[in-house]
């Protein structure tokens, strides 16, 4: 047991899916693993560990913002040995060309800060993601037919931003969607020599302010699983 996490020794598996909502956690091990059982309920981040095609996962809340993904992921590589995780969220869309549903898979992140920014110091580090991950995760979302870009993203530390300028910025320079957790979810694993991807849903988009209604947001959130579940284990 952890701080922040109930769940005995043995019962947190290598592999790893991190939605930020914890009942999307429990969703998705209801809907894909089989034998879910709950590991943790410590300040309501459920967590549920199973197994996929007979390999053992475990779908844990992540909390929103970088600080509180941070606070899990540390604790679900160091105290637990997990080796593979995966971020399984939603975005919003910085460019024309993407569209609700589709999915975005991070290969870097653009940030102003994360929790791990004091370890740097003067230092830019460049939060990326496993190429296995990304490669493994790209053919899962082509194979399932489903509309997926890759590339960088923007990981904002605040949900109500004040900055149009900077969203304008980020958009000028390619930034394919905003989000909350991705850049300190790799930097933490690239410290721990983790294995890390965020996958993510297109729920809103901030040119033409179009919204997914929620039922088609957790039917675009099972898609998700799906590829994150199919690159996990691609061999």
């Amino acid at each position: 047991m952890t701080i922040h996490i109930g769940a005995k020794p043995g019962e947190i598996a290598e592999t790893v899916l991190m939605p930020g909502d914890p009942l999307r956690a429990k969703w998705a091990a209801e809907q894909f693993l089989e034998d879910a059982v709950c590991v943790n309920q410590v300040r309501g981040m459920l967590g549920y560990t199973g197994t996929f095609r007979g390999a053992k996962v475990t779908i844990h809340g992540s909390g929103m913002g970088m600080a509180s993904l941070s606070i899990y992921a540390n604790e679900l590589i160091r105290d637990y040995g997990a080796r593979t995780l995966i971020r399984v969220g939603s975005a919003g869309a910085m460019q024309p060309q993407i569209g609700l549903r589709d999915i975005v898979l991070a290969q870097c992140c653009t940030t102003i800060t994360t929790p791990s920014r004091g370890c740097f110091r003067e230092v830019n580090f460049a939060p990326c993601a496993d190429y296995g991950l990304l490669s493994a995760a790209h053919r899962a979302a082509t194979g399932q037919g489903v509309r997926v870009h890759v590339g960088n993203i923007y990981s904002s530390d605040v949900f109500y931003d004040e900055r149009p300028d900077l969203n304008e910025t980020m958009q000028r320079h390619g930034v394919l969607c905003v989000e909350m957790e991705a850049a300190e979810l790799y930097t933490v694993a690239a410290r721990h020599r983790a294995r890390a991807l965020a996958v993510l849903t297109i729920s809103d988009h901030l040119l033409t302010r179009d919204a997914l209604p929620s039922q088609d947001r957790e039917q675009s959130f099972g898609e998700m699983i799906k590829i994150a579940l199919e690159a996990a284990f691609d061999t």
